[in-house]
């Protein structure tokens, strides 16, 4: 007896689900069992790059949730709401649940897989973090016998194709952006990538599952890419490093509370991330006793998604083809208790800036005094020439608590001597 799907949505990644569905030869013989049941679409007129039967297409997602027939529903539809609601009829319809949306899960998780639990059904969601790159599965099992300390990575394909070009071209983030948006790679409104929020998500998730917690979304601190100039990718190059936008959890070895932060970050050439280029993503876990492991691949598009997709039907399939009633412990996300998450002010780390100041004797002694009240150790400074009648001087520190840092820069940005501080960035 086939196992009965039914998709929410049919636009990029869920015709690419379909067309991976309908291509089987060569792939596992599992996908053989499986039938597209329904598929809930917005318009029915729609000319389409798949062919499906006009019985199985409708409009009604409500009927597809509600469907005894299908086992398994696919949610590609996006968004908060309806998929929210939908996600739960299902579940408590006792169906199995695939999703791609990192957006529902990161903001609605603890409800969905409550409910998940109580109904005794699994929600699976691969393609909701890092496209095609197999990372979700990988940390509820082949790494879970780790102690996890550290998952870091580029989760965005969007801010890491701008940071490139900006870094090969030396252009700028709105000539760039605009380009990008040209080309596809990304949207009308591009707030949710290049703010960061779109990364925010995608750390909650790996976070709740690297450190076996719920995350609050609230608590994840986000910094996006616009502040980001060409200037500043200028001299991180000269000194030794890019900048990337960086979605990272840490626990520290001394507290049981985890940093969780998106922000651009200047990464040293060495680091395995620094040469994450494009819309390629990375994730980099480091645990004890693996030490450190990167997943790299394409983290958006049709066939890299649908991948994902397809690979959390098969577990499924195969969970409905065992006769088993005991649920797998590996598939099941049920954290109760919230993570503790440290404020951004208790965040240790190296930090950037870049002063704007007039161009007077003893200027870069004052800077190193203000930054000594405050306990604030100079790695570097260097003034790198003139803006205009304003000399530039570039500063990077040991590492400090952005406290500490915080407080110093108040006390600089009062000094007469002072114009500005374009710009602020911290350091791995």
């Amino acid at each position: 007896m086939g196992v009965k799907l039914g998709i929410l949505g049919l636009g990029t990644v869920g015709t690419g689900t379909v067309q991976l569905l309908q291509d089987v030869v060569g792939r596992n013989p599992l996908l053989q069992e499986i039938e597209i049941y329904r598929v809930g679409v917005r318009s029915l007129d729609k000319v389409r790059e798949v062919e499906l039967p006009s019985h199985v297409l409708t409009t009604d997602l409500e009927a597809i949730v509600n469907d005894r027939e299908v086992d398994i529903v696919v949610e590609l539809i996006g968004g908060l709401e309806p998929a929210r609601s939908l996600i739960l009829t299902a579940l408590k319809n006792g169906k199995h649940v695939v999703t791609a949306n990192k957006a529902a899960i990161a903001r609605f998780g603890a409800e969905i897989f409550t409910t998940a639990n109580q109904s005794g059904v699994y929600v699976l969601l691969e393609a909701a973090v890092g496209g095609g790159i197999p990372v979700i599965q990988p940390l509820k099992q082949s790494l879970s016998v780790n102690r996890i300390n550290t998952v870091s990575g580029i989760v965005n394909g969007t801010t890491n194709y701008i940071l490139t070009r900006m870094q090969t071209e030396g252009s700028n983030f709105s000539d760039v952006l605009a380009d990008a948006q040209r080309l596809g790679y990304a949207e009308a409104d591009p707030t949710a990538d290049v703010d960061g929020l779109d990364a925010a998500d995608k750390i909650a998730i790996l976070a709740s599952l690297g450190f076996g917690g719920r995350i609050n979304l609230e608590d994840v601190y986000c910094e996006g890419i616009r502040q980001v100039s060409k200037t500043d990718i200028t001299y991180a190059e000269k000194l030794g490093f890019v900048i990337k936008l960086l979605a990272i959890a840490k626990q520290y070895t001394d507290s049981s509370s985890l940093s969780v932060r998106v922000h651009p970050t200047l990464v040293p050439k060495t680091h395995p991330l620094a040469s994450i280029n494009g819309v390629y993503n990375a994730i980099l876990v480091e645990g004890e006793p693996i030490g450190q492991v990167m997943f790299f691949g394409p983290g958006a598009g049709a066939g890299a998604t649908a991948s994902a997709v397809t690979s959390d039907i098969l577990n499924l399939v195969a969970v409905l083809k065992t006769s088993t009633t005991q649920p797998n412990p590996l598939l099941i996300c049920g954290h109760q208790d919230y993570c503790q998450i440290s404020p951004i002010t208790e965040l240790v780390t190296r930090f950037y800036a870049r002063f704007l100041t007039k161009d007077q004797p003893g200027v870069i002694g004052k800077l190193g005094t203000c930054f000594g009240n405050y306990g604030v150790s100079l790695e570097s400074v260097v003034q790198t020439g003139f803006q205009g009648e304003l000399a530039e001087i570039v500063v990077v520190t040991h590492d400090v608590r952005e406290g500490d840092f915080r407080q110093a820069l108040a006390a600089i940005e009062n000094l007469e001597a002072i114009d500005s501080i374009p710009s602020l960035l911290r350091v791995l």
